[in-house]
């Protein structure tokens, strides 16, 4: 019993009292990424209180993991609106990769997100004015707000409050999150929606650089213009809407270097990809049933994600009618119109738990939106893909995956039921497509922690220390020209130029000395 007790004894100062923490979500699947972290919290013995818009869809008033905080707020996230968002963006897509497509589809962008800004804003006006429930959080005694920086309203409400801040990041409201708090050189690091990978050439780094721009502008001029006036109503004069992002302790980042080009760091980046991944449970009898029934053929499954419930009519039955031409079972969570041409070795759901059966020995091949959740999903568990980019960041990811030689890429704007097929049948019968991804799939797994482990420790750190201002770079308190030392070289190259005119101005003077010495002698 010693030894036991000897044990306890020292495991003891890494244990952490049942902390308290606000949680500021981001609906849709972002949520489904909060909620594990939520649930896992829970579980080691921590209070979870959920900040919750009226028109959340994903959201649950109720849960036994956390406790809801109501708030009479429109979130500019819900599910109509992005519905029709999300459709609008499609048909442009579909139109095919032009300039003018491009500009078209950033203009619908900007437009829409300018919408939901505004209504962002006029929800942080209301929570800031309602001093009945800013109170009773503060009286809460929170250890920290974990917030997903998809939306800055988390963000500005931590530092309203003074509390301690982490986010759980793959974007913020104006780009990858990277961007926003370490050295981001556009040499060889890609920005999102170019497709480009860490090696360009000489025209990519042109494109990249034009693209830098743009979104410089678009932060410049249609983000943070919409929370100007409310900062500097209720903070002080130098706070700043980047800098409140700059300024978080911890930033949890749902990706990782097997699936991320290699890029700079810093010291409060906590790379935690695929940290919703797990072993595979045994699946609904059945699934499993139809599962056997595909013999030696195997498996398929499909899934366009949480976003993305139907499809246009044409490209429903082009995918059902390459479906149906294939030997291997089908599984597609569909909740469209069911196409006419439906295979009899299709099935299709309204939902299915996709994890478990990435899991399962049969499965030969996952055709996918490209979301991350997916795609670390289909990493952990080896299974290649057959992408379908759609919307939003899902290019640039599955540019990733065929970029490692473990997927195909087909785009919607030229997909039919030929290519579609073709697409299947030559990641199935290549064998690289599998052993590229199960190599990957063995990096991600060859770590010390699992990363769902690591996020919870670095989140308890915080907890721990009230914070972590030791990892956090003062960077962003620099103006432009300090950060980039701009001042400090124009002082050098004042100081250069200075020592050459004097020397010649010296030059100058003593040759004409030297020549009206000459004068002199002759």
């Amino acid at each position: 019993m010693h030894w036991i007790w000897t044990s306890l004894f020292w495991l003891c100062p890494a244990v952490v009292h049942g902390g308290k923490v606000l949680v500021f979500p981001f609906d849709g699947s972002h949520w489904i990424n909060m909620k594990v972290i939520i649930e896992e919290l829970h579980s080691r013995g921590h209070q979870i209180s959920v900040v919750r818009q009226t028109d959340s869809w994903y959201v649950k008033e109720s849960s036994p993991f956390y406790t809801s905080i109501a708030v009479d707020i429109e979130s500019g996230f819900d599910e109509d609106f992005i519905k029709t968002f999300v459709s609008e963006l499609l048909e442009i897509h579909r139109e095919g990769k032009s300039a003018w497509t491009r500009f078209k589809l950033e203009l619908e962008q900007a437009q829409k997100l300018s919408e939901f800004h505004v209504k962002l804003c006029n929800g942080l006006e209301k929570i800031f004015r309602n001093k009945e429930l800013i109170e009773s959080i503060k009286e809460a005694n929170y250890d920290l707000v974990l917030t997903d920086p998809a939306v800055p309203t988390g963000v500005i409400l931590a530092h309203y409050l003074k509390l301690p801040l982490v986010l759980n990041v793959r974007w913020t409201t104006h780009g990858e999150g990277h961007f926003s708090v370490a050295p981001s050189p556009i040499s060889y690091i890609p920005m999102t929606g170019t497709e480009l990978s860490d090696k360009m050439s000489f025209a990519q780094r042109v494109l990249n650089v034009i693209a830098f721009a743009l979104n410089e502008y678009q932060i410049a001029w249609n983000i943070s213009p919409h929370y100007k006036a409310l900062i500097a109503k209720y903070f002080d004069t130098d706070a700043d809407y980047l800098s409140m992002f700059q300024a978080a302790d911890l930033w949890l980042m749902r990706v990782d270097f097997v699936f991320e080009f290699p890029r700079p760091t810093m010291p409060n980046v906590v790379y935690m990809g695929g940290f919703q991944c797990k072993p595979a449970k045994p699946l609904p009898r059945h699934l499993e049933e139809f599962v056997q029934s595909s013999g030696e053929h195997g498996v398929i499954i499909m899934s366009l994600g949480t976003l993305i419930a139907d499809l246009p009519h044409d490209l429903a039955e082009a995918i059902a009618g390459a479906f149906a031409r294939l030997p291997q079972k089908v599984i597609w969570r569909y909740k469209g119109v069911r196409p006419a041409n439906l295979g009899n070795n299709t099935l299709v759901v309204d939902w299915m738990p996709q994890n478990d059966l990435l899991g399962h020995p049969k499965i030969k091949l996952f055709v996918a939106h490209g979301g991350t959740n997916g795609l670390q999903e289909a990493i952990y568990h080896g299974v290649p893909i057959l992408g379908l980019p759609l919307i939003f960041d899902q290019h640039d990811n599955l540019f990733r995956i065929e970029e490692r030689g473990a997927g195909k890429n087909i785009q919607i704007s030229s997909m039919n039921q030929d290519n579609f097929l073709e697409g299947i049948q030559e990641v199935l019968t290549e064998p690289s497509y599998r052993t590229n991804m199960q190599r990957l799939s063995r990096l991600h797994r060859d770590q010390p922690m699992k990363p769902l482990d690591t996020a919870i420790w670095w989140i308890e750190f915080v907890m721990r220390h009230k914070g972590a201002a030791h990892l956090r770079t003062e960077s962003y308190r620099l103006p432009w020209y300090s950060y980039h030392c701009v001042d400090v070289m124009l002082l050098l190259g004042g100081a250069v130029l200075l020592i050459f005119g004097t020397f010649a101005v010296i030059l100058k003077y003593l040759l004409h000395l030297c020549l009206r010495n000459k004068k002199k002698q002759d």
